[in-house]
């Protein structure tokens, strides 16, 4: 994919950008019109004020932007979020405080990163069995 087509849904929206020559996460700002407080445990969802328009192959996934999450325990309520490539609403980010004091997000802070993958999506096939492996059926601590 070589080019990200964004359609701006407001005039005070922020177009997603990258911060640094080597990031892989276009940082998304709130769009809106006036100041939301997120209480403890509380979820908001936070719009962008753009909507895009992702190729066929192809997923945007949000994620928490790291001084948010590890300063102030503002996370992606879902952990992950993904906007698939037909999805053409605004992009939104549900926002958690997993903190212990309230947290105010104003219009244009940057409240998550979109990281845009190509995604491999294989028919499923069903079979009786799987091939073998070393580590088999070994779940959760098998690998010490």
């Amino acid at each position: 994919m070589e080019k990200l087509q964004i359609k701006l849904l407001n005039e005070n929206a922020k177009i997603p950008m990258l911060q640094t020559a080597g990031s892989v996460g276009y940082d998304i700002a709130a769009c809106i019109d006036e100041e939301i407080v997120i209480m403890p445990g509380e979820t908001k969802i936070i719009g962008s004020g753009f909507s895009m328009a992702l190729e066929e192959g192809y997923a945007a996934f949000i994620y928490a932007r790291s001084g948010l999450g590890i300063n102030f325990g503002m996370v992606p309520a879902n952990c992950v979020g993904v906007i698939d490539s037909d999805y053409r609403g605004e992009v939104m980010v549900g926002l958690k405080n997993t903190s212990g004091e309230p947290f105010t997000v104003k219009n244009t802070d940057r409240i998550a990163q979109m990281v845009i993958t190509k995604c491999e999506l294989p028919l499923v096939e069903i079979v009786d069995e799987l091939s073998e492996t070393t580590r088999g059926s070994g779940g959760f601590g098998s690998t010490g």
